[in-house]
């Protein structure tokens, strides 16, 4: 897997949720291109005094996706939070994350960014982004701010991983060639 296995289409014309899901697809494509083609143990560098790793953050990205998507959708969140090999602990990603196989992480975020892109696409559509969501007990907030929540952790993992990832092996630039 790599970059071109995150669909992106110019977004031209279209409405606000249009173009919020084309920021997010532009993103996940960044990220695919700054976390791709890593060994296990490049995927698993530590870069003192920071212990975030590129794996780490691909687990990481993936819960947050999940949760925050669950969330806007008003369901319980499915995979890679729960069942068989769920990322379960608080920490999991920054301290199992290293040690798994690279075609374990891919699978886990290539899979939870289509699952998550396509029930956004259905939520944009069918309820608006105006949509109050109850988050937690005394907590609502609107699709619209879910989904920018989304937009918003990934733009900044993805600078942290853009750093990273030149430290590994020197790779640069914003968007894959």
């Amino acid at each position: 897997m790599d970059y071109n296995d995150v669909p992106m289409e110019e977004c031209l014309r279209g409405g606000e949720g249009e173009m919020l899901l084309f920021a997010l697809d532009r993103v996940h494509r960044q990220f695919a291109w700054k976390s791709g083609g890593l060994t296990q143990e490049q995927l698993g560098m530590r870069h003192p005094p920071s212990g975030v790793t590129v794996a780490g953050t691909m687990i990481h990205l993936a819960k947050v996706e999940e949760m925050w998507t669950a969330s806007a959708a008003g369901r319980d969140p499915g995979p890679p939070t729960t069942g068989p090999g769920a990322w379960t602990a608080y920490d999991a990603e920054w301290t199992r994350a290293p040690e798994a196989r690279p075609e374990e992480l891919y699978d886990v975020w290539y899979g939870t960014i289509a699952r998550c892109r396509q029930e956004w696409s259905e939520l944009v559509r069918d309820g608006g982004l105006d949509e109050l969501v109850q988050d937690e007990p005394e907590y609502r907030v609107s699709r619209r701010r879910r989904l920018v929540d989304i937009l918003e952790e990934n733009l900044l993992h993805t600078g942290q991983t853009s750093i990273i990832r030149e430290a590994i092996d020197g790779l640069v630039g914003n968007d894959p060639p």
